[in-house]
């Protein structure tokens, strides 16, 4: 069951999502899965809840009505301060000061901050933005009456009718306020960016019992035994319980995500530490490396008509040998009101058709996975697995050849690739008993595909090369 919230564009630049109406689809698609399956709502052991990350709201603690529509992820509302924040000689400050302190002391808790810098991704500027902005919310938290979430956050909120108010380590290490070394809300940027510590939810276990919904919603409490962030589900999902297990997502964009057990790997500007879950003792940490603008570029190619179905995107690329000089270079979302308007071809001729411009644009998300990876393998110091991939591009059968050869490693690819809700439920099976250890989910675990090389990388170098020119002559960067 699935149901599209509707993103909404009050001001170029602006990306918002409504609660009430993400609240009522949420509701509305558990219902509709319940009944799809011949079940009653009295034979649900426990739910899971796996969100998107980044994406947050800030609401009355007394009345529990919004300030502020959801913000999005994707929201640019916090560009400037974004760029005034990266450029300041205060953060060069910073930097310096913990670049000489993991000098001295060789503890990799001082390696994040010494290269840290914003990104209009994260909620920590967005969340600035809002006590800049929002008078009400800054008078609320002045009195201790403004709360901070996530979707999960609100989520468990409204299903407990303000009773439960909690978020877990995955979605809290995804805001960028977190410190995954400390395993705590951060004070020190919250006072460099002006937030008030007192609005965060306490941060609990991944796998947990967090209460039960409240009766009136689905006629009977359902324990809430898991809450996790999206891309860390998906891990879960796939399995990835190992130090050195590699999962791929290529959804709207794509993600790499290493699991480096208790070790937390941080890199200049490419990969950043997260924690994947929190189980009791247990807490595991993650690399993970992030692309824009994987699904949203083939979607765009769709509503341009380049194609009528994705489904026939891989034989188009494959219909030609190359794509004939064509690059595509994608829009990495740096603009205002258009996440396309930066994305552009380079190399077209009289002779270009379709099929090059399709294959270009399916070549481009390769590259960028190869040279993703090839950073994963610098930086992270620990021996990579096998790399299984999820995420609707993951049906590309080009894209995921064109990876495997490129970075040459096998690739699974899992016969259900939304692995996101799997990894949820996995979480609260195990939370509730339902299955008793890891050793059931693998054997669930379902292959519907498996990517070998067959060809030598160094057949796609002109091509790579050519790409990564035009990336550099790109008038956007």
């Amino acid at each position: 069951m699935a149901a599209e919230v509707e993103s909404l564009y009050p001001r170029p630049g602006w990306v918002e999502l409504d609660p009430e109406v993400l609240w009522s689809q949420f509701i509305g698609v558990i219902k509709e899965a319940v009944q799809a399956a011949g079940l009653h709502m009295r034979q649900i052991a426990g739910l899971g809840i796996s969100t998107q990350r980044g994406t947050f709201i800030t609401w009355h603690k007394k009345t529990g009505k919004p300030f502020h529509n959801f913000i999005s992820w994707q929201d640019l509302r916090s560009a400037e301060l974004v760029n005034s924040w990266n450029n300041s000689l205060l953060l060069k400050v910073i930097h310096v000061i913990f670049t000489v302190l993991h000098f001295l002391t060789g503890n990799d808790r001082y390696l994040a901050p010494s290269f840290l810098t914003f990104s209009t991704h994260q909620a920590s500027m967005k969340l600035s933005w809002v006590f800049k902005n929002i008078h009400e919310a800054e008078e609320a938290a002045k009195k201790n009456n403004c709360c901070f979430g996530t979707v999960d956050t609100w989520l468990l909120y409204r299903l407990t009718k303000g009773s439960v108010y909690a978020t877990d380590y995955s979605n809290a290490s995804s805001t960028g306020i977190f410190e995954p070394f400390m395993k705590c809300w951060n004070p020190t940027l919250c006072n460099l960016l002006s937030i008030p510590v007192s609005i965060y939810p306490p941060v609990r276990d991944t796998s947990f019992n967090f209460g039960s919904t409240d009766s009136e919603i689905f006629g009977v409490p359902i324990p809430i035994m898991a809450v996790v962030a999206d891309q860390q589900s998906a891990m879960f999902g796939e399995c990835c319980f190992h130090p050195g297990d590699v999962k791929l997502t290529m959804g709207t964009g794509g993600f790499w995500n290493v699991n480096t057990g208790e070790h937390l790997f941080a890199a200049r500007g490419s990969l950043y530490p997260l924690i994947g879950w929190k189980i009791g003792e247990e807490v595991v940490y993650l690399t993970e490396g992030s692309i824009s603008d994987v699904g949203t570029a083939i979607k765009w190619a769709l509503d341009i008509e380049l194609f009528t179905n994705v489904d026939e995107t891989a034989e188009m690329a494959q219909s030609t040998a190359d794509s004939q000089g064509v690059c595509f270079i994608p829009g990495l979302q740096v603009s205002g009101d258009d996440p396309y308007l930066c994305a552009s071809f380079m190399g077209l001729k009289p002779s270009t058709n379709r099929n090059h411009l399709v294959r270009a644009i399916l070549e481009s998300v390769a590259f960028r996975n190869k040279l993703l990876y090839d950073i994963i393998v610098k930086k992270v110091h620990i021996p990579l697995r096998t790399i299984r991939a999820d995420g609707g591009v993951s049906n590309n059968s080009f894209v995921m050849q064109m990876t495997s050869d490129l970075i040459n490693k096998k690739i699974e690819k899992p016969a259900n690739v939304e692995m996101s809700s799997l990894g949820a439920a996995f979480l609260a099976g195990l939370a509730s008993g339902f299955w008793t250890d890891r050793k059931q989910l693998k054997k669930l675990r379902r292959i519907e595909a498996v990517f070998e090389p067959q060809k030598d990388s160094e057949e796609y170098r002109p091509a790579m090369d050519a790409w990564l020119q035009a990336m550099k002559h790109s008038p956007h960067r």
